[in-house]
């Protein structure tokens, strides 16, 4: 009997260098995840220092974006032409390079062309993380993985603004990118070990779907284009920005009908067919749009409501982190006593809760409302990455995997990208909603608005008692415009935080609506 187990293959057993190599991915991901965030904080001070108006300092994130969304759908083709090996190697070295011409730009210009290639180049660390952790390891082994994978992800969201802040306000702007370089070249040699040397497919460049990679490279640059600077240029009112739709609605529909034409599409988007995948894929949008938008809000709020500076904002973030960085790896053994379709429904419950404990915002709802809310969020976002990952693949075949993980990152990055451009819009339109209600409201008739305004007078007046300008009878004037200035001020601090609250409230009702949708998954035991 001992004889037959010994022969038995252990499916379990994974090999030093495919840790390694699992490993090496997850500081992929960590890397490229923690770019997207890591200007967040700082961008005044980079426009500042290289001479650059708001406009074009915006085009320090756009450009990233636009590179990155084009590179992840395609990887998985990439992979299967030039091997995973060379891909990542490539992918690593262009990445650390250009991290270093950002550090060193003389201007806004080569710092946008700069940010661009970093872009192109990190696009294909997160869906090929993605991707070693689901083919290297056996399928036992893939929610530990995931929960890798999750930190990775999620950590990277918190520590970007973090490190950021703290770099810019501590010693310069310019290290956030040199930032870079330790784990960049760590993966460069953990690759290098680990990665088996395959020989390319070349043959494949013959037949590649380069209508597809055109339509999709000008629809997905298009669309990213318009959600960036849609905002920032009273969005359809824009001319450009209407081109920028047209463009994306016609390209991505291209692309759409090339792929499902094709034998060997570039992605295989018939994988959205799928039962699981494709209800998970539709989460996993959604999952973007408000983790996006949040990781977005916070700051600004943080920022606009409670003036607080980039180092300030920063280490509000820390704990958001932190919880994330144990919650991942408890999952998988959440997932093992329960399964993973009840740990996907709480994780969006929990999700929603935390936003919704930020829906009576006031002035004093500073870190002590929001950090327990980050909290919260990041205890639910913990569960959603790694059960949902799990589940989206479940059953998929070893050769779909490459199309899979591009996908998949592609429908998050996107969410990803629309949440944010929702969420900014979504804050200016309800506050000029809110401050016009409340402005409505305010008569001169009203016992508070009396009591409130013969305070302000009586403050003021006691600053202009001795003045010049009192004793000649305009003092009295300079008091009612100034009331008037604080009264406006009043007003548009309420709106604003009002309109923080109802984003809050939106994005709550999301994750319960993604938890009703959990329901409609098929289970699947660890």
């Amino acid at each position: 009997m001992s004889d037959v187990a010994a022969s038995v293959p252990d499916t379990d057993h994974v090999s030093l260098r495919a840790w390694v190599a699992v490993l090496g991915g997850v500081v992929g991901c960590f890397m490229a995840g923690m770019n997207v965030h890591v200007t967040n904080a700082s961008l005044p001070n980079v426009r500042g220092s290289l001479g650059a108006s708001f406009e074009e300092g915006s085009w320090i994130t756009t450009a990233y974006l636009v590179a990155e969304i084009i590179i992840i759908p395609m990887t998985g083709w990439l992979v299967s032409v030039f091997t995973m090996r060379r891909v990542l190697m490539v992918g690593t070295g262009g990445f650390v390079v250009f991290s270093v011409v950002c550090s060193l730009a003389p201007d806004i210009n080569t710092m946008i062309v700069a940010r661009a290639w970093q872009g192109a180049f990190g696009g294909v660390l997160i869906p090929l993380s993605f991707q070693i952790i689901l083919s290297e390891l056996p399928r036992s082994r893939h929610p530990f993985g995931m929960a890798l994978f999750a930190v990775a992800n999620n950590v990277a969201q918190a520590a970007g603004p973090s490190l950021g802040g703290w770099l810019t306000e501590v010693h310069d702007w310019r290290w956030i990118f040199y930032l870079q370089v330790p784990p960049g070249l760590l993966l460069l040699g953990a690759i290098g070990w680990a990665m088996p040397r395959e020989t390319p497919n070349l043959e494949r460049l013959r037949g590649g779907d380069w209508g597809g990679i055109l339509a999709m490279a000008l629809g997905l640059s298009a669309l990213q284009v318009m959600l960036e600077e849609g905002g920032r240029k009273d969005w359809f009112a824009s001319a450009f920005i209407v081109g920028a739709a047209v463009v994306a609605a016609l390209c991505l529909a291209t692309f759409v009908i090339i792929e499902l034409r094709r034998r060997n599409p570039l992605i295989n988007l018939r994988l959205l067919a799928r039962y699981n995948f494709g209800i998970a894929s539709a989460m996993q949008f959604t999952f973007g749009a408000v983790v996006f938008g949040v990781v977005f809000l916070v700051p600004n709020y943080f920022a606009e409501g409670q003036g607080y500076n980039a180092e300030q904002i920063g280490l509000t973030m820390i704990p958001y982190g932190l919880v994330q960085l144990v919650m991942s790896f408890a999952t998988p053994r959440l997932m093992v006593w329960t399964n993973v379709r009840v740990v996907i429904i709480l994780g969006f419950v929990i999700m929603a809760a935390g936003c919704l404990m930020n829906v009576h915002l006031n002035g004093d709802a500073a870190a002590n409302v929001i950090v327990p809310s980050l909290v919260v969020r990041g205890i639910g976002q913990s569960f959603i990455v790694v059960a949902l990952g799990v589940m989206a693949v479940d059953g998929l075949e070893k050769s779909e995997l490459g199309s899979a993980s591009g996908l998949f990152s592609t429908v998050r990055n996107v969410g990803g990208a629309i949440g944010i451009a929702v969420a900014g819009q979504f804050v200016v339109d309800r506050e000029t909603f809110h401050a016009s209600r409340i402005g409505e409201a305010i008569t001169p008739y009203s016992p508070a608005f009396r009591i409130q305004w013969l305070a302000w007078v009586h403050d003021l007046g006691h600053r202009y008692a001795d003045a010049h300008a009192l004793l000649q009878g305009k003092g009295a004037a300079i008091v009612r415009e100034q009331a008037m200035a604080l009264l406006d001020r009043q007003v548009h601090h309420q709106a604003l935080l009002m309109s923080y609250s109802d984003a809050f409230l939106v994005a709550g009702d999301a994750m319960l609506a993604c938890a009703l949708f959990g329901l409609f998954l098929r289970k699947r035991r660890i």
